[in-house]
Parts: C-alpha cells; structure tokens; sequence
C-alpha cells in the first residue's frame, strides 16, 4: 500500500497527511468511506485538519461534514484501492501493524517523517530484522527529495530505531538492520 500511495499522492504530500492516508487506505470499505475514531487519530497525532485538507486538496479524499466527536467519516476517490491486495479483514491488519510500527517507542514521539519511514523500514524488513530498497523508491514513498533519504536514516539511527544502515556501493541499494 505505501507503494501504492506514493505513485497515487503528490509528490508535495507531508509525511502526516501520508500516514493519514496509509490509514485511510487500509481502513476503507467496499463503498469507500472510512470511518476513523479521533482517539486513534490523536495517538497518531493526525488530528490536525490541515492533513485532512492535504489530501482534500490532492482530491483523494473528501472529509464528512457528518463527521462526529467520536469519529471522522471520509470519503476516498480512488477507486483502485478496491483492487489492491489484500483483502479488507487483512488490510484492516496491517492498519492495525502500521499504526504499532509507526508508535513504537523509539519513533512515536518524532515527527511525521521518522514515523513513516518507520513504517516504510518495518514494512520493507525480513524476519531476521534486515532490510533492502532502492533509495529512490524509499524517497518517494516517504515524500522526499532522494537527497534527503541519508539524513532521515541517520535521525533514526540516532533515535535507536534504526540499528545500522548503508549503501552498497555497487547497486546504490540501502541495508538496514532494525
């Protein structure tokens, strides 16, 4: 699905509005709309409109005026997301993974960029907690610059989040160990 959204979302879309979407994406139903509660919303400090209007802008998405105090009702205009695997009890899952990798305790305070390259990482790292992208790809997919990618995983090598990583100097792929 991160894929899926960075071919589908601006190249201008913040890392919040991003996550947002990542959420929306994978919390959509067969007429979709979503339905997300503020709590979950607050503990992924996405509440603030100005994500929500991101993506209204971007025309992926229109927010319910029927929206309540409880919840957040939107409508998605992308239709191809009904045509993404897997099916909705599994996406429902990986929100639910999303939202821990993108909450743990070595990102979970950091801004929006670390949390969704957290994402990304996690997302893009085998059983043995080592990982494999291209930096290009990566860079997309977190709406950055390429150039930018190095100095994100450094922050989150700081952070102890990310273990170790490089680039192999004969492919330019990066490695990472969580």
């Amino acid at each position: 699905m991160l894929s899926y959204l960075a071919v589908t979302l601006p190249d201008n879309t913040p890392a919040p509005a991003r996550l947002l979407a990542l959420q929306c994406a994978l919390r959509v139903d067969d007429t979709l709309h979503v339905r997300l509660p503020r709590g979950l919303l607050r503990s992924l400090r996405l509440d603030a409109p100005e994500f929500w209007q991101d993506l209204e802008q971007a025309h992926w998405l229109y927010a319910s005026p029927t929206s309540t105090r409880s919840e957040i009702i939107a409508e998605l205009f992308d239709p191809g997301l009904l045509g993404q695997a897997p099916a909705r009890p599994d996406r429902r899952r990986a929100a639910d993974w999303a939202l821990r990798a993108g909450l743990s305790s070595k990102v979970g305070k950091a801004g929006g960029q670390q949390r969704l390259a957290s994402v990304y990482l996690a997302a893009h790292t085998d059983i043995w907690g080592r990982g494999l992208a291209e930096p290009d790809r990566m860079a997309r997919a977190c709406g950055l610059p390429p150039a930018e990618i190095q100095f994100l995983l450094h922050r989150l090598t700081a952070t102890g989040a990310l273990g170790s990583w490089r680039r192999c100097p004969y492919t330019g792929d990066l490695h990472w160990t969580l």
